[in-house]
């Protein structure tokens, strides 16, 4: 196996990916991802009494659960609606760049239905948009294990992305 890099990408998510189809696709692309970076999903259980909660409960409850993740030296991304939208060939770019800079640790955080505590957001380094759109946060999964993948194509030129 070759890695592009010593640094390893963790997507921290909440909750388990649900669909058969979700899991199937993300499967694909984590597997792809493993010939260029070292890539793990982390699947953090939500909330035992989330039926009792309101939003800013839930979202203060799962930040401190996603909180225990982080760790001083990560290099955090929160994937969030009023994040940065880059073009795939510009999100590639940024990783090259943060892969040069000696980052070690890279995680990307998807959080629940209502998004991120004010905690996690303060302890972010930065936000990424996929699209102004709204997507289910289990296809947000997919579609960003797949940028991240079209992402290490485009740094090693191969023929995976189209201009």
């Amino acid at each position: 196996m070759h890695f592009v890099s010593t640094m390893k990408i963790t997507l921290l998510v909440i909750g388990e990916t649900g669909e058969d189809y979700l899991k199937k696709g993300i499967g694909i692309y984590s597997d792809r991802l493993s010939h260029y970076i070292r890539f793990k999903i982390v699947e953090v259980r939500p909330p035992r009494n989330l039926k009792q909660l309101n939003q800013v409960q839930l979202k203060d409850a799962e930040g401190k659960l996603l909180l225990k993740f982080f760790e001083d030296s990560d290099q955090v991304v929160l994937l969030d609606e009023r994040g940065k939208s880059p073009a795939s060939v510009e999100f590639a770019a940024t990783l090259q760049k943060m892969m040069n800079s000696g980052i070690r640790h890279l995680m990307f955080v998807i959080g629940g239905a209502y998004g991120f505590s004010e905690e996690v957001y303060q302890k972010a380094h930065s936000r990424l948009s996929l699209s102004p759109m709204t997507f289910s946060h289990q296809m947000v999964r997919l579609f960003f294990t797949e940028q991240l993948y079209r992402a290490f194509t485009i740094l090693k030129n191969e023929p995976y992305h189209n201009e």
